[in-house]
């Protein structure tokens, strides 16, 4: 189990030959099958317009980082040197990544079905926040949507990238009237551009609502 922690700056640093990121490949797809299953099984209403979106409400990075800081994994993550002073134990990518692999690690040493409940405990809170934040909306369309209601056109996203090619995570900025209004991160630019769109769309939504007048009576 211990090399489901075991990041690549530390495996580097001493000398390992292994490092998580196999794991964390295997236990990305075991995630995804059981976040795919559940939904499908959860909703039959929905249609795959609605499941896609929900389920990347749920299978993308910060939520994934949020699961792991509730477990308290960043104590158990092997870093290097380099990753400790950069405060790598609370980075979403490695929290997300050590998830995953530990997922990956539960699948080989138990099966699918004990790897399968234990996605599905771990899923069930963030799931309902999801539907709570708007039954599986796409976030870039609810954000487009609520910014022309609004009379400030359509929102922006600048994307930057940073990592090696096997290894690279997305940042987006989403703007607008040209004004930054949140910050989304993620594995894939789409993944980083409906973080902040949803983000954006939380801090925005007020705006839309109706204001109550006070007409004296």
């Amino acid at each position: 189990m211990a090399l489901a922690f075991t990041h690549r700056s530390f495996a580097y640093e001493s000398g390992a030959k292994e490092t998580n990121e196999r794991l964390e490949f295997l236990g990305d797809s075991v995630l995804g099958l059981v976040v795919t299953e559940e939904l499908y099984k959860r909703f039959p209403d929905l249609d795959e317009s609605r499941l896609s979106p929900l389920r990347s409400g749920v299978v993308n990075m910060r939520a994934l980082a949020d699961i792991a800081r509730e477990l308290n994994l960043g104590k158990y993550i092997r870093l290097g040197k380099g990753e400790e002073v950069t405060g790598g134990r609370d980075k979403n990518s490695l929290l997300a990544d050590a998830l995953e692999a530990l997922i990956g690690a539960i699948y080989l040493h138990a099966g699918f079905a004990t790897s399968a409940q234990v996605v599905r405990t771990l899923i069930d809170s963030t799931l309902t926040q999801a539907m709570a934040r708007g039954s599986g909306l796409d976030g870039k369309t609810a954000l487009q949507e609520l910014t022309a209601q609004l009379g400030k056109g359509a929102p922006e996203y600048i994307v930057t990238e940073t990592g090696p090619d096997h290894d690279k995570s997305f940042s987006a900025d989403a703007m607008v009237a040209g004004t930054f209004i949140s910050r989304g991160t993620g594995k894939s630019k789409r993944e980083a551009e409906q973080v902040a769109a949803r983000s954006a769309y939380e801090l925005l939504k007020d705006q839309a609502k109706p204001q109550v007048v006070d007409d004296g009576k």
